[in-house]
């Protein structure tokens, strides 16, 4: 039924609390796990004369380590389980896009992914990627806490 499941991760807790789920999963569907971590740009621009310098291009850097680092913890239960297994590094924005479209074109059959479960203002503020990707695809999404 599935044969390829995208899940994506944040680094969270949270998701990697879901990993072992994500793995039994794919064990029970015989199906091949491609994991996706989306590097959100430098949030604000960087200041001088006196005020914050960021080098965006160390930023992107420890932002791409942090992610493979945490997409090898996947990799690495994926494959002690003999799940095949491929990663994904994109940067944007709107995280919920890459996973769409990633989803899209490797010709996923699920999404599974982790909700912090954000209730009231925080909600509001500040969005849920589970609930725009819920809004912007047409695959089956498997919602883990």
């Amino acid at each position: 039924m599935f044969k390829t499941i995208l899940f994506p991760t944040d680094g969270s807790a949270l998701s990697e609390k879901i990993i072992p789920t994500a793995i039994d999963f794919a064990t029970l569907t015989g199906a091949k796990i491609i994991a996706i971590y989306v590097v959100q740009p430098l949030p604000f621009p960087t200041v001088t004369d006196g005020g914050i310098n960021i080098d965006a291009g160390i930023y992107e850097q420890q932002m791409n380590e942090a992610a493979q680092h945490h997409l090898n913890k996947i990799g690495d239960e994926a494959r002690a389980a003999k799940i095949p297994f491929e990663s994904v590094v994109v940067q944007s924005v709107n995280p919920y896009e890459e996973i769409v479209k990633t989803a899209a074109q490797a010709h996923c059959d699920i999404i599974l992914m982790a909700s912090h479960g954000r209730k009231g203002l925080n909600k509001l503020f500040l969005g849920s990627e589970t609930q725009k990707v819920l809004a912007h695809t047409t695959l089956p999404v498997m919602v883990l806490r």
